[in-house]
């Protein structure tokens, strides 16, 4: 009787906070205590409001002269069933890409959590023209694109000898930031890119560098 009332307050408390009933297997008290656990927020499901609130920024009108501000938008898909270690390698290859570019090279990519990408970024750029105004769609870049680590709902499996497992269920949140304009040149990279602008700033470094203990 006591376990069936902590179970209808945890599932009380999940359908506050996300509006979805989570009813899990709960057979002993191990399980029990692992169920309570996984109603836990994570970091995901606090980043996301503060991730959204930049839609909603109202900007002062720009001076005269003044270089125009590129509009951006925000986005991002949560409970994604994808481990967040794998889908930080997916995320990282389009940073810095025009959207075009983005979904293209993502038709490309082997792997599970790449049409969750694809299919944030084209919501994204729905919601760029139809509220943003943003008058071309492939006239966007990716600015930012990472993963965090959402839910993890941990389970049992059965072993030989009456032995047991655990098995942990990982969900993930991905974000993502696109930008009016054409991507830069070098995003990951502002410094000198050819061998002699290499070269030279070495040797800059030469001449200012300080020598402690001398004249």
């Amino acid at each position: 009787m006591f376990q069936l009332r902590i179970l209808s307050n945890c599932v009380l408390h999940q359908l506050n906070s996300n509006g979805k009933l989570f009813l899990p297997l709960i057979t002993t008290a191990s399980d029990l205590h692992t169920s309570q656990s996984c109603l836990k927020k994570s970091l995901a499901e606090i980043e996301v409001p503060r991730f959204t609130r930049h839609n909603n920024v109202v900007f002062p009108p720009q001076q005269e002269g003044e270089e125009r501000r590129p509009a951006f938008v925000c986005h991002f898909k949560e409970k994604i069933k994808y481990s967040p270690d794998k889908m930080w390698y997916i995320a990282c290859l389009i940073r810095g890409m025009s959207v075009d570019q983005a979904l293209i090279q993502l038709g490309y990519v082997a792997k599970k959590g790449a049409p969750f990408i694809r299919d944030t970024i084209l919501e994204a750029q729905e919601m760029a023209v139809k509220d943003h105004n943003v008058e071309f769609k492939s006239n966007l870049w990716v600015a930012e694109s990472f993963v965090l680590k959402d839910i993890v709902i941990k389970g049992m499996r059965r072993h030989a000898r009456v032995r047991m497992g655990r098995v942990e269920y990982k969900y993930c949140t991905y974000f993502v930031r696109l930008e009016e304009g054409k991507p830069p040149k070098n995003y990951y990279w502002t410094g000198p890119q050819t061998g002699p602008e290499k070269l030279e700033e070495y040797l800059q470094s030469l001449r200012y560098r300080k020598i402690s203990s001398s004249l």
